[in-house]
């Protein structure tokens, strides 16, 4: 049986335990204060460039670009953005198993992956997947760069017709709650993707308030013309490629928003259940106390009842 020593250890323990998992959850809060406004920094430029893709293909009567080249799909990449760091639930494990899930639905096809993430890494390679390329650390500071490295891996990989269509699975960020699992397809790319639904834009980015104002959705949704200075097939073929560079910034933001939310939200559940183990241990701690205080008074009793009557 354990003793009173025992308890006041484990309750020392969970509540050093408890100390960490609450620091975790501030910083992972101030983490994602600073991701979430990326993100919603990053969704107006990845407008805008689509808006100019859009302008630009009504100048040109055949829109032509090894992006845009539809074929059959028997080799797909998938592009898997995972964390590199634990403690945030079953944020990975959920990319991991919907990968799986897709794999299987691509019977007789080749299938290849770029991981993004240590979790994405570890678990692709212990399930035997081939590894396009990998990359470590991009979660924890998500810079431009990164999209450009992993944009023109992957169009590298598609413009060789190394593979035939790339697909995207993250978690997207809604709100600190909820992150939705997403299955995109990157590649090819689609020029109605150019002239996105601008109500269903307009109400997302209304959604985001900058300096205390709300953006006018309204003025969001108004079509813009432009004056080009060079053909508007050269500024389109130097957009699509920035075009997809800009989507995989988004999905790594996205993504790096949804990880901390993810871990905050972990950390603040084991916060929770750390506090009610520490409640549950001291009252079984106070009834063993108050059982040994009660065998006490029970000897001290029967002592002096038994030399009152010797």
């Amino acid at each position: 049986m354990p003793t009173l020593l025992d308890y006041r250890r484990r309750i020392r323990s969970v509540t050093n335990t408890q100390q960490i998992t609450r620091a975790m959850k501030f910083v992972s809060a101030a983490k994602l204060r600073r991701a979430q406004e990326a993100v919603f920094r990053a969704r107006p430029y990845a407008k805008e460039i689509r808006r100019v893709l859009q302008s630009a293909m009504q100048r040109i009567s055949e829109p032509q670009n090894p992006l845009l080249e539809v074929r059959p799909e028997g080799r797909i990449l998938v592009l898997v953005v995972t964390s590199d760091k634990g403690l945030c639930g079953p944020f990975s494990t959920n990319i991991l198993r919907r990968a799986i899930e897709y794999r299987r639905t691509l019977q007789g096809k080749e299938v290849e992956a770029i991981a993004v993430g240590r979790k994405g890494i570890e678990g692709l390679k212990r399930r035997k997947w081939k590894l396009a390329a990998e990359y470590l650390n991009v979660s924890m500071h998500v810079e431009f760069h990164h999209a450009e490295e992993i944009s023109k891996r992957v169009s590298d990989l598609y413009v060789s017709k190394a593979v035939d269509a790339v697909y995207a699975i993250y978690n997207e960020f809604k709100n600190v709650m909820v992150q939705r699992l997403r299955l995109e397809k990157l590649l090819p790319l689609k020029p109605e993707s150019f002239a996105a639904d601008s109500a269903a834009e307009s109400a997302a980015y209304g959604q985001h308030e900058t300096g205390g104002e709300k953006l006018d959705s309204s003025k969001l949704a108004e079509t813009v013309d432009y004056i080009y200075e060079e053909p508007p097939d050269e500024i389109f073929a130097k957009l699509v490629p920035r075009y997809l560079e800009t989507e995989v910034f988004r999905i790594l933001l996205e993504s790096a928003a949804a990880e901390h939310a993810a871990r905050m939200t972990a950390m603040d559940a084991a916060t929770t259940n750390a506090g009610e183990l520490i409640g549950s241990l001291t009252l079984e701690m106070n009834k063993i106390r108050q059982a040994s205080i009660t065998k006490e008074i029970i000897e001290i009793v029967s002592g002096a009842s038994f030399a009152a009557s010797s």
